[in-house]
């Protein structure tokens, strides 16, 4: 059993769970897993408004009749939930977001000024995928993905937003401390000519788009493979690769370029001439599937997070029943800072209360006994660093905050 298998790690310290009566493929997370993807979600919500994204929100369904206009229903059919039918007409829960994303941009005229137009949405999509595919976190039914859609005006445009979307890759990779290279890598995935029936038959276009992603690859001096007959059926598309603890490769993140949408969907936009034009789009996730990201920190950090990502930050462990009022007060003190804190005041003995906050990978200790009460301090030992000696509540807590705000 590899011990940095976050399904393992994840029943451990009690993160999420997947429940037969609820579903195969349908995780729930406990308060100490909710509080990791909260904080991945806020992470890179803040990080791309502050990149120029329009965060929207859109429905979980759809009537049928917008898959069919996207064309994804033919190639997604098999997994995909079954119609739900409605009023005599037919709905689906969505796999994808892309078609909501054009009806919006498509909601009134839009002039080149408004481009780029960078469409966002932390966004529950639902794929009907087979119970032998199935892996904890990994591969879902129901998953939430840092999705976005990218309007240009120009092919130029287009390729100046992927390099911008792979920026923003590597930054994130960067906070989750991934090495290029080590913990992830880049993918060409490219059209198949043989294959008419999902590529179609626009050779010179998947010709013109596959030189343009490969071009831009080189110009950046990025290492990748090409995979052909890996592409999207609109387009072909970067993928960044990881491999989880049990060796397997998976896309945790892409880049796609889309030279099929904007026809399907009369995507156009009023150029500087006065005259309609044609747009281009670009599909990007940033962090990928939220669920799956997750897996793959629970698996690199084996549990034991960096203080921003930490379900549980401090862990307060009183000596006696005498300490437990200054206890109270200190998690008080914490938890109104906005620090996930827990309060130990059970009536274990000191040695099987520290057992457990090591076992559950806390980051900090706090041992409140006589000394602690009469000082009016803290007494801190550290995961990481080991004992850090005394200090005050306050100092404490811009301790943690700084740490918090370097995301280390």
């Amino acid at each position: 059993m590899d011990e940095r298998d976050h399904k393992n790690l994840g029943k451990e310290l009690g993160l999420y769970i997947i429940d037969e009566t609820v579903g195969k493929g349908l995780p729930m997370y406990l308060p100490k897993g909710a509080a990791i993807r909260r904080e991945l979600e806020r992470f890179i919500v803040d990080e791309e408004i502050k990149r120029g994204y329009l965060h929207v929100i859109t429905p979980d369904i759809a009537r049928l009749e917008l898959y069919k206009k996207s064309g994804h229903y033919p190639y997604y059919k098999d997994s995909m939930y079954a119609p739900i039918v409605i009023e005599d007409d037919e709905y689906m829960l969505r796999p994808m977001t892309c078609p909501h994303h054009f009806q919006l941009y498509l909601s009134k005229p839009r002039s080149y000024r408004e481009l780029p137009m960078r469409i966002a949405e932390l966004a529950k999509l639902y794929r009907y995928e087979q119970s032998g595919e199935l892996m904890g976190l990994i591969r879902t039914r129901e998953f939430c993905l840092s999705d976005a859609h990218i309007v240009c005006a120009s092919e130029e445009q287009a390729v100046e937003e992927i390099g911008k979307a792979l920026e923003l890759v590597e930054y994130a990779n960067g906070i989750f401390g991934l090495e290029y290279g080590k913990d992830y890598w880049y993918k060409l995935s490219l059209g198949d000519r043989n294959n008419p029936e999902k590529y179609g038959t626009n050779n010179d276009a998947w010709d013109k788009s596959e030189d343009l992603m490969r071009k831009f690859l080189k110009n950046k001096d990025y290492k990748f493979e090409e995979v052909a007959g890996d592409a999207a059926f609109y387009g072909p598309k970067i993928d960044v690769q990881m491999k989880n603890a049990n060796g397997k490769e998976d896309t945790a993140f892409t880049v796609q370029y889309d030279f099929c949408m904007p026809e399907r969907f009369n995507m156009n936009y009023i150029g500087e001439d006065g005259k309609e034009h044609r747009a281009f789009v670009v599909h990007r996730s940033s962090i990928g599937s939220i669920g799956r990201t997750m897996a793959l920190l629970i698996e690199k950090y084996a549990g034991a997070f960096p203080l921003w990502l930490s379900p549980v930050q401090a862990k307060i462990l009183t000596v006696a029943d005498t300490h437990k009022e200054y206890a109270k007060n200190v998690f008080d003190n914490l938890m109104n800072a906005g620090i996930r804190a827990e309060l130990d005041d059970s009536n274990e003995t000191l040695g099987k209360k520290v057992r457990n906050a090591k076992t559950e990978k806390v980051n900090y200790m706090l041992v409140i006994g006589d000394k602690e009460v009469e000082s009016n301090n803290l007494s801190i030992e550290s995961r990481d660093s080991g004992k850090l000696g005394e200090k005050t509540i306050d100092s404490f807590i811009e301790h943690l905050k700084k740490e918090i705000a370097d995301k280390k």
